[in-house]
């Protein structure tokens, strides 16, 4: 079924903003009243109003808090009985990355034994897990890793999509979780936004029309609807998410109220229709006002005019943003229609108590409180959550065959021919002849994270080998299948080095993984500043190798010196744990035909300049490199050539900030905790090496900053470097600082200083013992060291432009490391030239 024929209103989102219709006003026509295809049960209404009438203050109360499991226990569920928890990326039972399906299970079903005993809260209402599967079970080792949501876009192909989620579901329901967090149904405009490549489209056609393929996939229909095979499914973040200003990942959205349903809201249409159970509120604002506060949006349209009779569940404590609100306590946002809070951490507790305390008071009324609860109640009876066996005695419950079955990996390979774009083609390079010299090179080649991107294990994707994607297959790997089965000869190269001359170099790059703000761009240039893969690619074009392009990215990028220097590229996103996909359609069959033509098309507008962010179809004035719809099949004429404009102009005015850490660590640079001489990347949430401690902490947002203890036993080191030198130079040109907002816990004991490393023996340093002294303990201050006290000679090949080293035990938090040129203020630590 597709729904065209449900949109209506303006395409326009840079019609003039208007201020939204008031909270009293009258829901406008164009707001639709949607019939989903699971109808009211009489019989379910009856046992919630039964449920209902027998609950306490208190067990209502807990049927809306939603801790996560890094921050309860089972006697947490046994004494309170939460109506559900979830796991966020990069949380895991028994915080093992590795955990096992048994162990997913395990939890799942202690959780569940521990909500259903009555003998403390005298509740015996079953709980729910949710958790982000949001291109396959990709929190869980050896799951099968779908595309993500950019490149099936670029498939068209709504049956496809269906059974994705019908086959991400299977993999969830193995593990005895009842409930995910997808899909993602954002119309993005602004291609800077970090969650690009978590929408489908700027079309919101192709975003309604697969937010109901997704549903039904993931929640299945007829008999079949939510049953043991199935999940619940939520349709996010509503609403108008990739509409901000300035592609600012939960920023200010100012499209017009027609606007906001005609582009932003279609997805709503496709997944309610389909009969979606939740809905997860959106942290971005409308015109100033936060959506987890906003009545108007959550209640008189969501819930009233179109009719949604599931729950409205918050984004990761996102009712701390609304005003006047904190994560402990915010009865604004549950008066505005927000049924579930998201609140990890520990604000989960105060947060129970505060709200208890407004039902009493009669701030929160109490049949707000008692419609919340019921519709959380009305979901888990549609999922047959109160008759359904326990989580590990469900039908699918531990078995492992299921978690990245073949016929799963199957469909994802499907996935990855169809979602390949192919931008340019020079004397109709490819398809390639399969046995040939083939040079693989490029830090994508052979590396199964990069090519799966955020969401992947952990929440930005970073952290992982190739170890971590059992059943998993790398670019690389498939075109070594592929040449290698006719005797052809592959090398693999990361640098692009050879032993001997290849007849074509397959170059398979793009952007680091990352997830969320951690991805937001200041404009669409790929590797300003740093342009490795460009020079890998004029390398081999030197010497006369034809070279193929294969990038990776969450969205389209200005990237026309490596289009110049490509004989053919492909534009490949982020394709997830089937690598061999890409192959299957570069090479032809032995016998020179084709084996899998490229049938993707852009579902992004492709830019002509790194500025040019704002370009979407329908747009006035409509004048991209690439348009909406394009892409290249074999033996169709090449439109590309070599000479597209390469020119950017640039100043030490312009300068961008040199981004270390903020939110997350950034490509290519990579934290590295332990002794001196010792340290080891830091690849988990929680990670302990020699006399150095790590935990994520959230400070502003989730997990936006790094709690490090040094036990003082020897001395201990944090690094934040890269396997290859940067050159710093125009930043000591721009009198850069390097700055850092920190947070003392425990003052130092011994000495603790802050160098720049160009590699061994080539080091210089500044002392911070003093400065770290005169911080207040438990507040976060922001200081600044003058490059001044770095050796200018060496900043031209700069291997780690963070070195901090503590003699002594001590204890700090630290967020937003960066390079700042053009500083506004004195440094606060200075020091005299080495």
């Amino acid at each position: 079924m597709l729904l065209g024929a449900l949109t209506s209103g303006c395409n326009n989102p840079n019609a003039d903003p208007i201020e939204p219709a008031s909270e009293s006003s009258r829901v406008p026509d164009y707001w639709p009243q949607i019939n989903p295809e699971i109808p009211a049960n009489p019989v379910i209404e009856q046992r919630v109003g039964a449920l209902l009438q027998n609950m306490t203050l208190e067990q209502k109360v807990a049927q809306i808090i939603q801790p996560e499991i890094r921050d309860i226990t089972v006697e947490d569920m046994r004494r309170y009985g939460f109506g559900s928890y979830l796991n966020g990326g990069g949380a895991f039972p028994n915080n093992d990355k590795h955990a096992s399906v048994e162990d997913w299970v395990n939890l799942a079903e202690t959780m569940y034994q521990a909500s259903v005993d009555d003998s403390l809260d005298g509740s015996a209402i079953p709980t729910m897990w949710g958790t982000d599967a949001v291109h396959g079970h990709n929190n869980v080792i050896g799951a099968t890793l779908f595309p993500h949501n950019i490149g099936l876009g670029a498939t068209n192909n709504p049956e496809l999509i269906q059974q994705i989620a019908k086959a991400t579901a299977t993999e969830v329901a193995a593990t005895g979780i009842d409930w995910i967090f997808a899909p993602t149904v954002a119309v993005t405009r602004d291609d800077r936004w970090g969650r690009t490549y978590e929408a489908y489209s700027e079309d919101p056609d192709i975003v309604r029309n697969y937010a109901y393929a997704i549903v039904r996939g993931l929640q299945g229909e007829g008999d079949d609807f939510l049953s043991q095979q199935r999940v619940i499914s939520t349709v996010k973040h509503f609403v108008g998410d990739g509409g901000t200003q300035g592609g600012d990942d939960q920023g200010n959205n100012l499209a017009t109220e027609e606007a906001l349903f005609s582009i932003h809201a279609q997805g709503y249409v496709g997944g309610l229709t389909a009969g979606a159970q939740s809905v997860m509120a959106s942290f971005n604002s409308w015109h100033g006002k936060k959506i987890h506060g906003s009545e108007y949006l959550l209640t008189d349209i969501l819930k009233e005019r179109m009719g949604f009779d599931g729950f409205v569940v918050g984004d990761w404590n996102g009712h701390g943003q609304v005003a006047g609100c904190s994560n402990e306590s915010c009865p604004q946002a549950f008066n505005a229609g927000l049924d579930v809070f998201m609140v990890p951490t520990q604000a989960w507790k105060p947060l129970m108590e505060n709200t208890l305390a407004q039902v009493k008071s009669g701030q929160i009324p109490l049949a707000r409180l008692d419609d919340a609860v019921s519709r959380v109640l009305r979901v888990k009876l549609r999922a047959g959550l109160f008759d359904k066996p326990s989580p590990a005695n469900r039908l699918l419950a531990a078995n492992k065959s299921l978690i990245g079955h073949a016929d799963h990996r199957a469909i994802a390979r499907q996935a990855v021919r169809e979602s390949l774009v192919l931008l340019k083609n020079k004397d109709q390079l490819l398809p390639l002849y399969p046995k040939l010299n083939v040079l693989v090179a490029g830090d994508g080649a052979d590396n199964i994270g990069k090519q799966s991107g955020g969401w992947t294990v952990t929440w930005q994707g970073t952290g992982n080998t190739n170890a971590d994607f059992p059943g998993g297959t790398s670019i690389y790997e498939g075109i070594k299948a592929r040449v290698e089965a006719v005797e052809g000869k592959v090398e693999l190269s990361i640098d692009g080095n050879f032993q001997n001359k290849p007849d074509v170099a397959i170059v398979v790059f793009g952007e680091e993984p990352y997830a969320e703000g951690v991805g937001d761009l200041a404009n669409l240039e790929y590797q300003r500043g740093n342009k490795a893969d460009l020079a890998l690619l004029k390398k081999l074009k030197s010497q006369g190798i034809p070279v193929v392009s294969v990038f990776l990215s969450g969205r389209p990028l200005w990237v026309n010196p490596e289009l110049n220097a490509s004989d053919a590229f492909v534009a490949a996103w982020l394709p997830g744990s089937e690598g061999q996909g890409v192959a299957d359609v570069l090479f032809s069959k032995p016998d020179g035909t084709i084996n899998y033509d490229f049938t993707g098309k852009l579902s992004f507008s492709w830019p002509a300049s790194p500025g040019q962010t704002l370009v979407n179809i329908g747009d006035e004035d409509y004048q991209p490199l690439l348009p909406y719809g394009f892409g290249l099949s074999y033996g169709q004429e090449n439109v590309l050539g070599d000479n597209l404009n390469e020119e950017v102009q640039r100043t030490h005015d312009d300068l961008p900030p040199l981004v270390l850490f903020e939110n997350s660590i950034k490509a290519p640079w990579q934290l590295q905790i332990g002794a001196v001489g010792a340290t080891q990347i830091v690849t988990s949430s929680v990670q302990q090496v020699g006399p150095v401690s790590l935990r994520t902490l959230d400070r502003h947002i989730q997990e936006d900053a790094r709690q490090l203890t040094f036990d003082g036993t020897e001395p201990g080191q944090v690094t934040i470097g890269a396997s290859f030198p940067v050159d710093m130079r125009n930043y000591q040109e721009a009198n850069a600082q390097l700055t850092l907002d920190v947070r003392v816990q425990q003052a130092f004991s011994g000495e603790v200083t802050l160098a720049m490393s160009c590699g061994p023996d080539c080091q210089s340093e500044a002392s911070l013992r003093e400065t770290l002294q005169l911080l207040p303990l438990n507040e976060w201050q922001t200081i600044s060291v003058s490059l001044d006290c770095f050796d200018s000679q060496h900043l031209a090949q700069m291997y780690a432009p963070f070195v901090l080293t503590s003699s002594g035990e001590g204890q700090l938090s630290l967020a937003n490391i960066r390079l700042l040129p053009h500083p506004q203020s004195p440094a606060s630590v200075t020091c005299d030239s080495n």
